[in-house]
């Protein structure tokens, strides 16, 4: 039919509006097509295809198939959520005000404002709901259709006959485009001389003349198309119109797309409209779709307001593909505007915190709770929760699930500037806390299980970032079990074990309920590099090993991280003092202050040789960064223990602490503060945010806003200034005090 020869041409054929065409052959089998338009037919399908009849081939066929989709096309029972979204067929389209221009130069016809495109969908919408119950209004010809529903009365007799009378005109003029060059455009040319053939051919004489009455039908038929279920929220943007039915990208869409912002409006436009066509989970059933024809319009505008369109709706459609329950989602977001656009907005600047949560989706489930953007406490039940799991391995996901919930919730208040640093340092510490005891619990349950109780005592310390709580959404967990028997003859009761084979055995249980990927994730990394003898020593420690250890072996370095020890879980609350006492006797005994610092100075130096930092955003390694800070507020305590001063495991009430009882001169302790406070603040961000080594010069400008912000900054550049002054002062308190 399409072929060009000598002899010319029959017709142009366009095969894209059958089922799926993106995805299914040319030819659809009648039980494919029924089954994609019961399950993931669309309304401007339902629309398009009341124009629909045989042709040719078997006609009989033809017409039952035809026959089958009436049900499909006409229902004659529509609830409210569907009549909404046949409306949206109208409402995606951008209604223009009577003043706004909309001239013949360059005008399309078709899909233009105020073109054919308006009037048959002013009348298809119609149709569609009111077609099942009335089937007089059911004709496939727009002209007939609008006069039957003008004699019906759902359209006034005088917005019928002007109608009529555009269409019509609008049909000739579309014709005479056509024939000039024989081309399948709808577009008025924009030069004048081409255009004025066109005015010739129309019976004008007068370009101007011709030019005006155009523009007068243009905006004749917009207006009215205005009027249909005017009052309604639009589905358009104020850039223009955002349209995602049909088979192909909408021309105006697209201009309405790069208009926002976006680099590639083709791409959005097809990723939107392969959701419509029920491509992911989420868009399957029909409500996820209606629920799409809603939120698509404002996602973009909620990424156009990033600053980051492209990278916010990338990231945004990751996610959405993960999703499984659709509707509840997008449900949500509609209810809860502002949220919808924090979480946009927190994918434009936060590629890592995106594809968190684009591998568990389901972490969405806590924005339900009314409490989300309250203050983060201590989580309360957790043990009685993961006692109820039934059985080990069901602890160790429903640990992973609350994990995922509560981190997601502690990350979303720190990018969402709710959370300051200590307090997403002490949330991502009190719920590791949690987690550790309940799944010690669980582990020591578990052991008990397998080889009897065990007639003694256990405790677990937590050192770095746990011990000191100031962890971030990336902390690992360093570990340290201590364990007391009964007696030196003590066994496990079923087994035999001895204490240092239970023990070990629990001690293994435990890492790997904290640290092995399950169904639900991972968890933690746990290290248990710093109990005494490091990887060499046993992985559970007798509590007469470890007063052995730290009176006759411990160097200076195992002295500084245990600054930071916290007992985290105990089998008794009379145990866990006990192995707190021992923490803080070990470190209360005397020692030489120029030896200490100069093994602070030579462990430093070797770090720097072994670990250089990864670059200016490596808020750890640089000079001045938190190790600098860390080892001033370490080495002060240890020198001063014996005499009775302060130990605080964590390093900002540790400095505050030493300030206060004048162990160190008030300058360099007024600028290590500072620095830490600075540093911890971009910490806590940056680890919610990017990877590591991502240099934020080169993120979205609202991540660089965040930043400023946090770190006290008007700007990027000031923040970068006053960073490195900090930073500064901080390395040459370092070299003040140690």
């Amino acid at each position: 039919l399409q072929r060009r020869t000598v002899e010319g041409y029959v017709f142009r054929v366009d095969l894209r509006l059958r089922p799926d065409p993106s995805s299914t052959p040319a030819a659809v089998s009648v039980a494919a097509a029924l089954e994609y338009y019961e399950s993931v037919g669309q309304n401007w399908e339902r629309a398009a295809l009341i124009k629909a009849r045989v042709a040719a081939g078997d006609i009989p066929l033809g017409r039952r198939f035809l026959g089958e989709l009436q049900p499909f096309v006409w229902r004659r029972n529509l609830d409210f959520a569907a009549i909404a979204d046949i409306h949206s067929i109208k409402r995606q389209i951008h209604i223009h005000k009577v003043d706004d221009r909309l001239t013949a130069k360059g005008a399309d016809l078709k899909l233009g404002r105020g073109g054919i495109r308006e009037i048959e969908f002013y009348v298809q919408t119609q149709q569609l709901i009111l077609g099942g119950r009335h089937g007089a209004l059911r004709s496939p010809r727009t002209l007939d259709a609008l006069a039957a529903l003008a004699g019906a009365g759902h359209v006034g007799t005088e917005a019928a006959d002007e109608l009529a009378d555009a269409y019509r005109r609008l049909r000739g003029l579309e014709h005479r485009i056509q024939m000039v060059n024989d081309e399948h455009t709808h577009r008025l040319p924009p030069s004048d001389p081409d255009r004025r053939r066109i005015a010739a051919l129309s019976g004008f004489d007068n370009l101007r003349a011709f030019d005006a009455a155009v523009g007068k039908l243009l905006r004749k038929v917009n207006r009215r198309y205005g009027e249909l279920f005017a009052g309604e929220e639009t589905l358009a943007s104020r850039f223009g119109s955002l349209v995602f039915t049909g088979v192909e990208d909408d021309p105006q869409t697209l201009a309405t797309i790069a208009r926002m912002g976006f680099s590639d409006p083709a791409d959005v436009s097809g990723v939107i409209r392969s959701w419509h066509h029920g491509h992911i989970a989420a868009t399957r059933t029909e409500r996820g779709r209606e629920a799409l024809t809603r939120l698509a319009p404002r996602l973009l505008d909620a990424a156009r307001v990033t600053g980051a369109p492209d990278a916010a709706f990338s990231r945004f459609a990751a996610f959405f593909g993960a999703l499984r329950l659709g509707v509840q989602v997008q449900s949500l977001f509609l209810a809860q505007p502002r949220l919808f656009e924090l979480v946009v907005r927190i994918m434009a600047f936060a590629p890592r915190f995106a594809r968190t949560l684009a591998r568990g989706p389901d972490a969405l489930d806590a924005l339900l709770d009314p409490s989300f953007f309250a203050p983060v406490e201590a989580p309360s039940g957790l043990t009685d929760l993961l006692a109820g799991a039934g059985d080990f391995e069901g602890a160790m996901d429903v640990a992973r699930r609350f994990h995922r919930e509560a981190s997601f919730r502690i990350g979303v208040q720190v990018l969402g500037g709710v959370a300051s640093a200590a307090d997403a340092g002490l949330a991502f510490a009190d719920l590791a806390d949690g987690l550790i005891a309940g799944l010690s619990g669980a582990a020591l349950a578990e052991v008990e299980r397998n080889f009897g109780a065990f007639p003694g005592e256990a405790a677990v310390i937590a050192l770095g970032k746990c011990g000191s709580r100031e962890m971030t959404a990336r902390s690992d967990l360093d570990l340290m079990t201590l364990y007391q028997p009964a007696n030196k003859e003590a066994t496990s009761a079923v087994k035999g074990l001895s204490a240092e084979t239970f023990y070990a055995r629990f001690t293994h249980r435990l890492v790997a309920a904290l640290s092995a990927p399950t169904a639900e994730g991972n968890l933690y990394e746990v290290d248990l590099k710093l109990r005494p003898s490091g990887a060499k020593g046993p992985v559970a420690v007798s509590l007469a090993a470890f007063q052995t250890y730290y009176a006759e072996d411990a160097e200076t370095w195992e002295f500084l991280a245990m600054t930071r020890a916290r007992v985290v879980w105990a089998t008794s609350g009379a145990f866990a003092r006990v192995a707190a006492d021992e923490v803080e006797a070990a470190l209360r005994r005397p020692r030489d202050p120029a030896a200490t610092a100069a093994d602070v100075i030579e462990m430093r130096a070797l770090m720097a040789r072994e670990r250089p930092p990864s670059g200016p955003w490596d808020m750890k390694l640089v000079d001045g960064g938190l190790v600098d800070i860390e080892f001033c507020a370490q080495h002060l305590q240890l020198v001063h223990a014996a005499e009775g001063g302060p130990l605080r495991p964590n390093t900002g009430e540790a400095l505050e602490a030493l300030a206060d009882a004048r162990l160190a001169p008030p300058g360099p302790m007024t600028a290590l503060r500072e620095a830490w406070a600075l540093q911890q603040n971009l910490s806590q961000l940056l680890k919610v945010a990017v990877e590591d080594g991502a240099d934020p010069a080169h993120e979205p400008a609202a991540l660089r806003a965040l930043l400023a912000r946090a770190g006290g900054a008007r700007g990027f550049a000031a923040l970068k200034s006053k960073l490195a002054s900090a930073r500064k002062a901080a390395h040459g308190a370092f070299r003040v005090l140690i």
